[in-house]
């Protein structure tokens, strides 16, 4: 049974933000832990890995996921270690993956977390070999249909999806442009993932150096990001192309419409005319069962090198709130993920 003096240390949504999130929006708080009932582990988080998906779980309107409820457990991805067991499926020291969320501590009755094998690092199973790693290849290969010869773009692509969206499609022999925040990112991208060229969205230059970087059109724009992104892309579609929506992080923090041109006429003719397919997708929902499939394609290309992956660690559950509010600004380098405890 666990130690009913056991201190949990978690953090609740506080207030619901409007815009971006505040570090008033977060409280952390210190709760016992029950006894654990039969058929019941304990759980010591080790990594918590921090998503853009879960500014819409802060808000209340209408998603794909019901929203964290005001003085509820941040809802989220996380790597723990079995610490007590009393289901004969888990034994102690066991490394398990689940929603636990943002806590240092969770009970769990099993159904919801899934044994990982011995990983370099076991933070892998919350990136590249977890959801953000599945994201990017369901949503490429199942959507995008890539064929060689073909150009795809790929949005935030040093981050923890689109950085393995370009380096599977280079496996597949298409041209691969990324585009990212700042010099050092486009040089990572580049040089250290083999795409063709990346774009720096902060130029003042962007959409025609997307162009240049594009002299035969797009044929596969992978979104996750939106915004003027999006609107530099849709000039430069061909005939036929595929988008895999999967999110749209530039507008997750908007609160009121757009200002400018109403450009939704601009981009229904376009789909309309080069028939373009645009699909949006929810990983977990949409292929699930297919998570076999994925690893055995992903967990090779990772062991040979293939396909490489940065991660952004930082260390200390109380600093998730502000790692999460620089995620949505795209502070973050590669995978984000907090070490909440050395394990």
């Amino acid at each position: 049974m666990s130690d009913p003096m056991t201190l949990n240390q978690r953090i609740v949504l506080a207030s619901r933000p409007v815009g971006a999130p505040t570090p008033e929006n977060f409280r952390m708080e210190r709760v016992a832990l029950p006894d654990l009932a039969d058929g019941q582990v304990l759980l010591k988080t080790v990594f918590l890995s921090l998503d853009p998906y879960m500014r819409g779980r802060m808000s209340d309107a209408p998603s794909y996921a019901a929203p964290v409820e005001i003085g509820e457990v941040m809802t989220g991805g996380a790597v723990s270690r079995v610490e007590r067991s009393l289901n004969p499926k888990f034994q102690e020291g066991d490394l398990v993956v689940g929603a636990t969320g943002w806590q240092s501590h969770s009970i769990n009755d099993g159904r919801s977390i899934i044994p990982i094998p011995a990983l370099p690092s076991p933070s892998m199973a919350l990136g590249v070999l977890g959801m953000p790693g599945m994201t990017a290849y369901m949503g490429l290969m199942d959507i995008g249909q890539p064929k060689a010869g073909e150009t795809l773009v790929v949005a935030a692509a040093s981050g923890a999806v689109g950085s393995v969206v370009g380096q599977v499609a280079k496996i597949k022999g298409l041209r691969v442009v990324g585009v990212a925040g700042g010099a050092e990112k486009c040089r990572y991208v580049v040089d250290e993932l083999g795409f063709d060229a990346c774009i720096d969205h902060k130029s003042p230059d962007f959409a025609d150096e997307l162009a240049q970087a594009c002299p035969k059109g797009i044929d596969i724009y992978y979104e996750n990001v939106g915004g003027k992104v999006f609107e530099a892309v849709v000039p430069l579609l061909n005939p036929k192309a595929r988008i895999p929506l999967c999110g749209l992080i530039a507008s997750y923090n908007a609160h009121e419409a757009p200002s400018g041109p109403d450009r939704l006429p601009l981009l229904q003719r376009t789909l309309l005319t080069k028939r373009v397919r645009i699909q949006g997708f929810i990983v977990f929902d949409d292929y699930g069962d297919r998570q076999p499939e994925f690893l055995s394609a992903m967990a090779p290309w990772v062991r040979d090198g293939k396909v490489k992956f940065r991660e952004d660690v930082v260390d200390g559950l109380e600093q998730a709130p502000d790692a999460f509010i620089g995620l949505l600004e795209g502070r973050n380098f590669g995978k984000l993920v907090v070490r909440v405890s050395r394990d």
